[in-house]
């Protein structure tokens, strides 16, 4: 897994103000490298809100002409990779009194992004899993556990969350393909997009049953019990709101 101002501007009319807000925030935030992967990110945050349902989706050209536009607006920002690439320190006001900041990085070196790979942390405010933007900083805990510093695809620095790093990050859930509804099985674990009248995210499920159905021009229209691990409650859901774990 929203966070000003009106703008005189020709830009992409399908972004709610939410979005554009959010954009803004980024583009005054963001350190790192504004280039397509920064781009293709942002409008898959906007895609999988719940906002966006029913909309038409995002596509990271949009994303990239407004930065484009607003890059325009604000000549003296530094764009280049190079610069934009420069780490963030940790900030000082946010460990607690009982971690050991013995593992945080030194002033002026860059933040560590995995660009090679792409994964997603649970918040300890939801128990939801977030697509993770970059890893800022580490330090370890009195009790020995790592955690790290990270930073959401779509939040900016006031929603920056330390977690754990053995329990709460992992490579990054992969939607399920309409053909691949034959891998699910009773007992898989799975990320499930949860809808609810004020959210929609993705929490940790297993699939306790499966009623099978004919695939039509709509794809698969197989139906899968799931239990939420974090509250235990069920529900049945389509292929497209699960997500599968890297490997199986």
């Amino acid at each position: 897994m929203d966070r000003l101002r009106p703008r005189q501007r020709q830009v992409f009319s399908g972004f709610s103000k939410t979005e554009i807000e959010k954009m803004e925030q980024m583009h005054k935030e963001s350190r790192q490298p504004i280039n397509k992967e920064f781009f293709q990110k942002i409008a898959r945050s906007f895609n999988y809100s719940s906002a966006r349902a029913g909309k038409p989706i995002v596509k990271w050209t949009e994303v990239e002409s407004w930065f484009q536009n607003r890059q325009r607006d604000c000549p003296s920002r530094v764009a280049s990779t190079t610069d934009a690439s420069k780490g963030v320190p940790c900030p000082k006001s946010a460990p607690s009194d009982e971690a050991k900041e013995s593992s945080q990085m030194p002033k002026g070196e860059k933040a560590f992004n995995l660009s090679e790979m792409e994964f997603e942390a649970r918040s300890s405010k939801d128990g939801a899993w977030y697509d993770v933007d970059m890893f800022l900083c580490h330090r370890y805990l009195p009790s020995g556990e790592a955690e790290v510093l990270v930073r959401f695809v779509g939040f900016g620095a006031e929603e920056d969350e330390w977690v754990n790093i053995k329990k709460d990050v992992r490579e990054r859930s992969v939607p399920l393909e309409h053909s691949e509804c034959h891998k699910v099985q009773v007992g898989d674990l799975l990320c499930c997009f949860q809808e609810r009248r004020d959210q929609a995210i993705y929490y940790d499920a297993h699939v306790i049953g499966i009623q099978k159905k004919m695939h039509d021009i709509r794809g698969c229209r197989c139906l899968f019990l799931i239990r939420y691990d974090h509250d235990n409650t069920e529900e049945r859901v389509r292929l497209r709101r699960l997500c599968r774990r890297p490997t199986y």
